[in-house]
């Protein structure tokens, strides 16, 4: 199962690498474009959505489509400090996804990104993954 990345950093300071500056009418932009989202998933999104949704995978809370430092991740376990990013071709060497990734890792989280193909073709396996990461940054695993 190739996993396109999976990054950690801790006990560092976030230094400007933010994406919107966080005023209320940015707040409320990005409240809006994030449910937008939500109600256009791709594919992929929403069938790791069927698999992630009201606690499926070893009870662990997930949210999706939630901003998150200025940025919209796709899916986010806040007891883990755990982001799950499933992209398709167009995410390849993205400075956008660069700076946000910066910007999370700087403040724990930790993010791992599927290819919307190995979520389509091997979601057990993708799941497993991602409840193995999760219990492990809980401590349970």
């Amino acid at each position: 199962m190739p996993v396109l990345t999976s990054r950690r950093v801790r006990g560092e300071t976030l230094a400007g690498n933010e994406g919107l500056k966080m005023t209320s009418d940015n707040v409320s932009k990005l409240r809006r474009y994030a449910r937008n989202m939500r109600s256009q998933p791709t594919e992929a999104e929403e069938r790791l959505w069927g698999a992630l949704r009201s606690r499926r995978l070893d009870r662990l809370k997930f949210r999706r489509q939630v901003p998150l430092r200025g940025f919209i991740v796709d899916f986010v376990c806040m007891e883990a400090k755990l982001v799950v990013e499933v992209d398709g071709i167009h995410h390849a060497d993205s400075g956008y996804d660069a700076r946000r990734d910066q910007a999370l890792l700087t403040v724990g989280f930790e993010i791992v990104r599927f290819w919307n193909a190995d979520v389509m073709r091997d979601l057990d396996s993708v799941c497993e993954h991602i409840r193995l990461l999760a219990r492990q940054r809980i401590g349970d695993g």
